[in-house]
């Protein structure tokens, strides 16, 4: 009996579909394999589900991962949880010549067209939070 040419068209669509599926299976699998290998204490790490955290320790038999969200914080997590290793990234460097031109227009800007400085919302060097009020409210004139 034979195949019309319409079947056989389905049944290597069919077949491609099959290798295609089985074939990103393989290549997910061996992502995360490589993943779960950099699993060791002092990683960063982001869980599936948006929390930050370095890993403290990890335990094989039972799947998983003690983190440290912060300073003496810690969470335990499925190991399957963690959905990335942070990467370090790299802080840009700063020139100081744009830190200080940046610094001489903010305090070019802060002052009012009467020339008198504006009102700071923030504390300055030495007034206590009393003085702060004062001079915030008017009333330090």
């Amino acid at each position: 009996m034979p195949f019309d040419p319409i079947t056989i068209l389905l049944l290597v669509v069919f077949a491609f579909f099959i290798f295609t599926m089985f074939r990103r299976n393989r290549k997910t699998q061996s992502q995360q394999a490589e993943m779960r290998s950099k699993f060791v204490p002092g990683v960063e790490v982001m869980t599936s589900f948006g929390l930050f955290g370095r890993i403290v320790s990890v335990d094989e038999s039972e799947n998983k991962v003690v983190l440290e969200l912060s300073p003496g914080a810690t969470a335990t997590v499925h190991k399957q949880a963690i959905s990335k290793v942070v990467e370090p990234s790299a802080a840009p460097a700063v020139d100081e010549q744009a830190a200080d031109d940046d610094d001489a227009a903010a305090e070019a800007q802060s002052h009012t067209p009467s020339g008198d400085p504006a009102p700071h919302t923030e504390a300055r060097p030495g007034e206590t939070p009393e003085e702060t009020l004062k001079r915030l409210n008017g009333e330090g004139k």
